[in-house]
Parts: C-alpha cells; structure tokens; sequence
C-alpha cells in the first residue's frame, strides 16, 4: 500500500520513505481525481443538454475589470495573511508538517508578523495592480455547464463537511475525547455524508440560478457513481481501514487472482496489525488475517453501474428518472457490500449507517422511479 507519494517513488525509484513526498497523501490525490472526474462527467451531459435545449441560458451581466473593491481587497488580506501566517511555519517545522499537514494547516499555528506582512504585501499589490483598470459591463448568456467551476467548488467544500459530520454521527467518541483534533483531522470521512451534503448544496445553487433541477440530477448520477468508484481506489491504495472482514481459506473454485480474494493490506496507512519484517520507514504493519478488499469491489461494481447509467441516458427521457435509477443501484450496492465489510453498528437495529442510508436510498429511488412512469402514462 502506498500511504503517501515518497512511498511511490520508493517502491519506483528507490527513494527514502519519508521524505518531502509524503505531504502528498495518495488518498487525497485519489479524492482530487475523483472530484475532477465528476465535475468533467457532469460538464460534458450538462453541455449536452443545453444542446438539445434542455436548459436555457441566463442573461446576466458581469463586470471586467476596474479597481479593486472592497471585497477584493478583503479578499487578498486574507490569502496574504493565510500564505504569510502558514508557509514560514511550515518551512520551520517541516516534520510536524508532514506527520498531519491537515492538523498544521487548520490549527492557529503560524508566524503572526509574517502573516500581517503577507497581508499588507497582498493588498498593496492588488492596489498598483488595478488602480488604471477602467471596468467594462458586459452582458453574457451562462448555460448551467459554464458555471461548473462554482457548482465543482460548492459540491468539493460541502462534501468534505458533510463527509466529516456523518464520521462524527457514527462514532461520536473520539470528538467528544478530542473536538478540534477529530474536526481538523484528514481522517474520519464518510462517504454518504458528502454524498448527501454536497447534493443539498448544490441543489441550493441551482435553485438560486433558476437552473432546472431535475435534468441536472439526471445529468449529475454518472457522474456520482463513477467519481465514487475514483474514490475507493484511493481508499484501497493507501489502505484506510476501509476494507472487509476476515476472508478466510481461498476456495478451490476461485479463478480470479489471490489478492481479489483477500489481502493484508501491507503499510496501509492506519498503522493496523503486526509488523512487517525488515521495513523501512513510518508505516511498516500489515494486518494478521488478510480481508475481502472490499474497495475494488466497490470501485468494480461502481464502474459497472456507471456505465449502465451512461448507456440510458439518453433512453430514459422523463427528467430525474435516471437518477433515481442511480439511487436504485446505489443502495442495493452498498447495502450487499456491507455484509462483508467492517463498520460499526447501530446495536438497536442491528444495521450500521451505511445500511439505513443505502436502504433509504434504495426504496427513494424505486418510489422515484414509479412516481414519475405513473405520471407520465397519466
């Protein structure tokens, strides 16, 4: 397993572990794929829409160029502030850095002078910049496929929020022994959490854009599930717990290679399980009793739903049938998946979170489903 980018290059290039590199987590690159996958996905059938006049565009009028406002200045004290505050410190505690970059970078840990600096810096340099700058008003028509940058934002940020609030609802004790370590921590996300936060999100948005809501579900459902398969990947990769039960014996009927059956996930990056013989660096454990890596079954079943979901979207012409086909294959997926899957649970219904929420999804889905052929025969 790879817990971070200088175990990469160690296993390529022979490199220390350890290193520069490791600031650079695998399951945060995995994440950023994801997310770029998904904006790129959601951009190409929202373009494609538009083009079948699904959506109209909007007529507004933005502004280019002109001195900085307030808000711009307001803006760059901050980034100023934030760079200045961070970076000299980081420079000088490097190795507290690299243990949890998550943990320096949301603490009030910094260099106070250098920061004040950065922001005085960064405002006097907005001013030289733009104090000749004649602003023009020019009226624009913005497709819902134009706005993807905001629209990738407000999903991005909403979703690590949501994905850490359901972490904490499933295992409230480690918040309530340490707050601010467990919130600022790049550990603890759940996926249905983000899921769910960053959909509410950006729901909202549309909303406030006028942009029709339920032709962007429809648009958004490949998007989600291929982007969740992205993300397992990276939770196999860097070994986060997120795995299976005991496997147990390889039955004889098993084609498919050993480590589809069962892995012991060496280095992962929890530090679980006994040690490794003769390993270098941090992360040199691997568990005792290898387990389903239940990840790419994830990613396997998440790829194959995706492209079932590619393959009607242009067949299923009633608006938001698509993606509640897509809650549909979502839940039963994560329902079944948990059967085999270590997770907590909930003692007074015997399910964990994941269950409920991929129950929920399922029946949601298929209510959708039926709702919306029932009104379209009526």
């Amino acid at each position: 397993m790879y817990p971070d980018l200088s175990y990469v290059f160690h296993d390529l290039f022979g490199t220390a572990t350890d290193n520069w590199a490791s600031i650079f987590k695998v399951y945060g690159i995995f994440l950023v794929l994801a997310v770029l996958g998904a904006a790129r996905i959601f951009y190409v059938e929202l373009r494609r829409k538009s083009r079948e006049d699904i959506f109209q565009p909007l007529r507004e009028q933005i502004k280019e160029g002109g001195p900085a406002t307030r808000n711009d200045y307001i803006s760059s004290a901050l980034w100023g502030f934030l760079l200045g505050f961070k970076i000299p410190y980081i420079a000088m505690h490097f190795e507290e850095f690299q243990a949890d970059a998550a943990a320096i970078l949301f603490s009030l840990k910094g260099v106070w002078w250098a920061g004040i600096a950065g922001a005085i810096i960064s405002v006097a340099s907005k001013y030289w910049s733009t104090r000749r700058s004649v602003a023009v008003m020019k009226t624009v028509d913005l497709y819902p496929h134009d706005r993807i940058g905001e629209i990738t934002v407000i999903a991005a940020v909403a979703g690590v929020i949501g994905a850490k609030v359901f972490s904490i609802l499933e295992d409230p004790k480690p918040f309530f022994a340490d707050p601010a370590g467990t919130l600022f921590s790049g550990a603890g996300l759940t996926i249905y959490g983000g899921l769910i936060f960053g959909f509410l999100a950006v729901w909202y948005y549309l909303r406030s854009k006028k942009i029709p809501v339920l032709p962007a579900m429809d648009a958004v459902a490949p998007a989600l599930i291929i982007s969740y398969g992205i993300g397992r990947l990276g939770c196999h990769f860097s070994g986060d717990g997120d795995w299976g039960i005991a496997a147990g014996p390889q039955p004889a009927w098993w084609f498919l290679p050993d480590w589809l059956w069962s892995m012991d996930y060496p280095r992962n990056i929890i530090n679980s399980g006994v040690l490794m013989d003769d390993c270098v660096g941090q992360y040199c454990r691997r568990l005792a009793e290898p387990v389903f890596p239940t990840s790419i079954y994830e990613t396997v079943m998440a790829l194959a739903i995706g492209g079932i979901l590619w393959a009607l979207r242009k067949r299923l012409r009633v608006p938001a049938t698509l993606f509640f086909v897509y809650l549909v294959f979502n839940g039963l997926e994560r329902f079944w998946i948990e059967k085999i899957r270590v997770n907590e649970q909930y003692e007074a219904v015997g399910l964990t979170q994941a269950e409920l929420i991929a129950t929920a999804l399922f029946f949601i889905g298929l209510a959708g489903v039926v709702v919306l052929n029932w009104k379209k025969k009526s």
